[in-house]
C-alpha cells in the first residue's frame, strides 16, 4: 500500500543512501511526446534536504530530462530495494537544469565527486513523497558500477566531449530544445 510522507524523513535518506541505481521519469506536454525514463548510477545522487535533491547528470547519446524540465519542470525519481526488505520510493517534483555557466554550479558541484563527462546538474525541489511495498521487485546483487561511460568521457576529453553534445544534445526525440544547446553555441562556439 502507498504511503506518503510529509518529506524526506531519516529512515528514508538511509534507504536512499543504500541503493546503488535510481530512475529519472519525465514528459513533454504533448500528448503525442514521448515519456522518456532513464536508469542512473555511478554515484552521482545528493540529498541536499528533506525537500530538496540533486544529481549529477553526465554526457549521454540524448537529454530528455534537461528538455522536458525546461517545458515544464515534471519530474520523478524512483529508487526501488532489490534486495530485502522490499520498498519502492518516488520522489515527485519540479526540476531544473544547472549548467556550467550557472551561477549556482560551483557551490552545487563541490557537493560531488570529480566524474569525466559531468554536463549538467538536475536539483530537484521535491513536492510529495510517497513509499509502496515493492514485493513484486525481483532480488539482484550488486556487483559493482560499470565504469564505460566514464571511461569513454575520459577519452574524449572536453573538446571532444563538446563536440559530442553539440551533435546529440541539443533537441530532444521530440524536437524540444535544451539549455545544453545554447550553452554550447556560446561558450564553445568553434565546437
Amino acid at each position: 500500500m502507498a504511503k506518503v510522507h510529509d518529506s524526506i524523513t531519516p529512515a528514508l535518506q538511509r534507504f536512499i543512501a543504500a541503493q546503488q541505481i535510481f530512475f529519472v521519469a519525465t514528459a513533454p506536454l504533448a500528448a503525442h511526446g514521448h515519456v522518456n525514463l532513464s536508469p542512473k548510477g555511478l554515484q552521482s545522487f545528493r540529498l541536499l534536504s528533506p525537500h530538496q535533491v540533486a544529481y549529477l547528470d553526465v554526457t549521454g547519446s540524448g537529454n530528455e530530462t534537461s528538455a522536458h524540465l525546461v517545458e515544464n519542470q515534471r519530474i520523478t525519481l524512483m529508487f526501488c530495494a532489490f534486495e530485502d526488505p522490499p520498498c519502492i520510493l518516488r520522489l515527485y517534483g519540479r526540476g531544473r537544469v544547472i549548467l556550467p555557466a550557472s551561477s549556482d554550479w560551483q557551490m552545487l558541484i563541490s557537493q560531488f565527486e570529480e566524474l569525466p563527462g559531468a554536463r549538467q546538474i538536475i536539483l530537484v525541489d521535491v513536492g510529495r513523497v510517497q513509499t509502496s511495498c515493492g514485493m513484486g521487485v525481483p532480488l539482484y546483487a550488486y556487483q559493482g558500477q560499470r565504469q564505460s561511460l566514464v571511461e569513454w568521457a575520459a577519452q574524449k576529453g572536453e573538446v571532444g566531449l563538446q563536440a559530442y553534445r553539440q551533435q546529440k544534445n541539443q533537441l530532444s526525440i521530440d524536437g524540444l530544445p535544451t539549455p545544453w544547446g545554447l550553452y554550447c553555441r556560446s561558450s564553445f562556439p568553434e565546437a
